[in-house]
């Protein structure tokens, strides 16, 4: 069920989820009664009650939604953003190619402040990074860390000369070549770049989804589920 999974501080949990947990998501084509009985076997599985995630109507763009604490509930059908910051709320993130990218940071008190964001080529390219970590410390977040999870790699993700000029010219280190010696686009590098320039520290960075079969992929096959990197704090 979990790629990785590990208690990031006292409390808080990091997970990235595999293709033993199945499609995650609801927009693939999936039966929505098979994708929320995954996702409460997944809740069940990390000591959460069903629907206690919360997800998000991801668009490829630079939004970012505060959704309040864990007290409120999930906000049905979740928002439409590509990051999301929270008090406490287990959070969310799909991808099958995209970066997958989960914050935690520490509020006045010793408060946790959680969020997720989706950097997918778009997104990496106007911010989402950027824009979620000025969420986070607008509402107080200190000492942020990231985890990055599995993603298609440098050497995997080719695209066309003119969109990884477009990319690289907004974020230098996504420019790459494949290991076929064509354009290439590194985005899990773009994303640890942005990070770092916010002095953010990576304490784990995922493997290519391209290059691992228990892992949901894209460009392995258009037709594919998502898997989720997810945030929260156990009880």
């Amino acid at each position: 069920m979990f790629w990785w999974r590990t208690e990031v501080r006292p409390g808080v949990w990091v997970a990235f989820t595999d293709a033993r947990a199945g499609n995650l998501a609801l927009y693939v084509g999936d039966d929505p009664a098979d994708v929320h009985r995954r996702r409460e076997s997944l809740e069940a599985e990390v000591g959460l009650p069903a629907g206690a995630f919360q997800y998000m109507n991801q668009v490829h763009g630079n939004a970012v939604a505060y959704i309040g604490d864990a007290a409120d509930g999930p906000e049905p059908g979740g928002p439409t953003a590509d990051g999301m910051v929270s008090s406490g709320r287990p959070l969310a993130v799909m991808v099958a190619d995209c970066v997958p990218v989960v914050l935690a940071g520490t509020a006045a008190g010793g408060n946790p402040i959680l969020a997720v964001a989706h950097a997918g080529r778009p997104g990496v390219a106007s911010g989402v990074i950027p824009e979620t970590l000025a969420r986070m410390r607008a509402a107080g977040a200190e000492d942020i860390r990231a985890w990055i999870g599995p993603s298609i790699c440098g050497s995997c993700y080719e695209v066309p000369e003119s969109m990884r000029a477009e990319v690289a010219e907004a974020v230098p280190a996504t420019w790459s070549t494949t290991s076929w010696g064509t354009p290439g686009l590194d985005l899990p590098a773009g994303a640890r770049s942005q990070l770092e320039a916010h002095c953010v520290t990576v304490e784990y960075s995922g493997p290519c989804t391209l290059e691992n079969e228990d892992l949901f992929s894209y460009r392995g096959d258009p037709a594919t589920g998502r898997f989720a990197g997810l945030v929260w704090i156990s009880e």
